[in-house]
């Protein structure tokens, strides 16, 4: 059993969002993967998720995995240096409060469902380029998907199992701590190691 801690962050303007430092280096491109497989999905989460104990979605088929990422309001974000994939942010929009109620009208709250890099594209700054990005497109939601009503919240959760920056890197974007908790776990078999282990 392993303690783990899971900490939950928020944006509610976009105009909090601070954007990273540096600019989108000439030879690497982020762009929205139109109608993306399940099976490209499922390369970038196992290639970010490997080393990180990513597991939820391994128990899925690929035609449970197709429907999640095909559902309305679900977009993919891929990384790509020198025309290869280096990460990917995964956002996932979810309609909150009802067109009847008096005191809440309806808004979208859009989650970071999955972000990271390649390891091989860590310690570059990246990060916070494609964070940059997907924070932005996710505050846009609502003018690509016409069900969608305006979006009024960013949230995203992350554990103490993910890499040492995340959290640094979710807070340097305006991202804001609203909950922590803790519980023991039980990493599951076959999270990590996408390659075998060096002799």
């Amino acid at each position: 059993m392993v303690e783990v801690t899971t900490t939950y962050l928020e944006m509610r303007s976009p105009f909090v969002l601070r954007p990273a430092s540096r600019a989108l280096p000439e030879h690497c491109e982020i762009a929205l993967v139109p109608h993306i497989s399940a099976d490209f999905s499922k390369f970038l989460y196992r290639s970010v998720g490997s080393e990180l104990y990513w597991a939820d979605r391994l128990v899925l088929s690929r035609e449970q995995w197709q429907a999640l990422v095909s559902a309305d309001g679900t977009e993919t974000y891929v990384l790509s240096v020198n025309h290869a994939p280096a990460g990917y942010i995964e956002l996932v929009s979810r309609v909150t409060g009802t067109a009847d109620s008096l005191a809440t009208s309806p808004t979208t709250e859009v989650e970071i469902m999955y972000f990271g890099l390649f390891p091989e594209a860590t310690g570059q700054g990246l990060g916070g380029i494609l964070l940059t990005e997907g924070i932005s497109q996710a505050w846009t939601m609502d003018s690509r998907w016409e069900t969608l009503p305006p979006v009024s919240r960013v949230w995203v959760h992350t554990c103490s199992l993910d890499g040492p920056a995340a959290i640094p890197n979710y807070e340097a974007r305006g991202l804001t701590v609203y909950r922590t908790e803790t519980e023991d776990l039980d990493p599951q078999d076959g999270a990590t190691g996408l390659w075998p282990a060096s002799s």
